[in-house]
């Protein structure tokens, strides 16, 4: 599964309402994926719903040496795949951040994705966190 940026945040903070949740799809899954812009998306969002800033940051770091979740780094020609996906979808307010996990989940196969965002059953994939 991919573990996009409300996945995050719902797994490590207990007050979301979709924790339980997060956490038992979380426990569920066999392989997890994230990448570069999510972590850069997660500080933001961590500090826009008041998280202290050194849990949301060591968090992030975390996740850098952790062997059980993949972390793929956006390189210019992801970057520019989600750039075309989202000249191609005009009228979704996809953000670049999900685009480029819509690439990602294609290339890899992938359906799944620990997150709250509707945007990713406009794309097709199975949103597991409602």
């Amino acid at each position: 599964m991919l573990i996009d940026t409300s996945g995050f945040l719902c797994l490590i903070h207990k007050d979301e309402p979709e924790h339980p949740q997060a956490v038992q799809s979380y426990t569920d899954g066999t392989s997890y994926l994230t990448h570069s812009y999510i972590l850069d998306e997660f500080v933001s969002l961590a500090h826009a719903r008041k998280l202290p800033r050194e849990q949301s940051l060591k968090f992030s770091r975390n996740i850098l040496t952790d062997n059980s979740i993949e972390l793929v780094w956006v390189d210019a020609a992801l970057h520019e795949s989600a750039l075309s996906l989202l000249e191609q979808r005009p009228d979704k307010s996809y953000s670049l951040c999900d685009a480029v996990s819509f690439v990602i989940m294609r290339e890899r196969g992938i359906a799944n994705a620990l997150t709250k965002d509707r945007h990713f059953e406009q794309e097709g994939f199975v949103r597991l966190l409602k």
